[in-house]
């Protein structure tokens, strides 16, 4: 059999080695850890082998590529795509959907947001729409909306937060690590275009936070009219997902920090709920 190609024409033996090094690994400790021999590797890499199937997923899996990533393996070694990539409102995801809002509604009255992989907005709580009156380009809101630009855009949470620099530094190092887990170009030039935003010089020293969480967590804290908002932050992703867009999304939950962020949150959201 002829194999596919993908539409930048690696062959499935330069995507293994890639992925490979792209793990830091030699060929003689992957293919310890695969449990095959370095030679058989070393002719897969090559194209001197083609590999099965199996094989091209047996691998895929030991060097935890992206499941996206899976298929384009796939169709590079000349078989069909096996992950499918459904709509979160699919029928066939409606139970992820509804874990997913009945999560995000048992965090509230704190906020918590739904992501997808270039971290769009997928899906919010009721608190979220109050802290995003913040934003003064409204354009950074309209879908599709991406959450670190509003973040780190000047025109979005940027002038609002107290210690922008930490915060900016924790989101660009969290947005590199994920550029080397899955490679993707789309991710790559949303890191430049936030790299180059400035940083208000007066956002280093503003503020200071009363609990040390040094080598621990980095805090977000975001000024608003009516107070100084410091937020913890978690990330939740879903285990062993077998479709693409399960795979890729991930629930951000914000915790307060003190007692005067948690009882604010309830006011927010209690006027929320008045206004509806």
């Amino acid at each position: 059999m002829n194999a596919l190609v993908t539409s930048d024409a690696r062959s499935i033996g330069k995507q293994i080695r890639d992925w490979r090094q792209r793990r830091r690994m030699s060929q003689l400790e992957f293919a310890l850890d695969v449990k095959i021999s370095q030679k058989h590797l070393s002719f897969i890499e090559s194209g001197r082998s083609s590999p099965s199937r199996e094989m091209v997923l047996r691998l895929a899996e030991h060097l935890k590529v992206p499941l996206r990533e899976r298929n384009m393996m796939l169709l590079a070694a000349g078989y069909a795509p096996v992950f499918p990539e459904r709509r979160l409102d699919d029928p066939a995801l409606q139970a992820a959907r509804a874990a997913i809002d009945l999560l995000l509604k048992a965090h509230e009255p704190f906020p918590a947001i739904a992501i997808d992989r270039h971290w769009t907005l997928m899906a919010s709580n009721a608190v979220v729409p109050a802290l995003l009156e913040l934003v003064a380009d409204k354009s950074l809101l309209e879908p599709p909306v991406n959450v670190l630009r509003v973040s780190l855009m000047p025109g979005g949470l940027a002038p609002h937060i107290v210690n922008l620099p930490e915060w900016r530094a924790h989101l660009l190092a969290r947005l590199r690590h994920q550029i080397d887990m899955t490679a993707d170009p789309k991710l790559e030039m949303l890191f430049r275009d936030l790299q180059a935003c400035p940083v208000p010089a007066t956002h280093a020293t503003e503020g200071t936070f009363d609990i040390d969480h040094a080598g621990i967590v980095v805090p977000f804290r975001l000024k608003t009219p009516g107070a100084i908002l410091s937020f913890l932050s978690t990330t939740t992703v879903f285990g062993t997902p077998v479709d693409i867009t399960l795979s890729e999304l991930a629930m951000e939950t914000f915790f307060p920090a003190d007692a005067a962020t948690a009882e604010a949150l309830r006011v927010i959201l209690e006027g929320q709920s008045s206004h509806k």
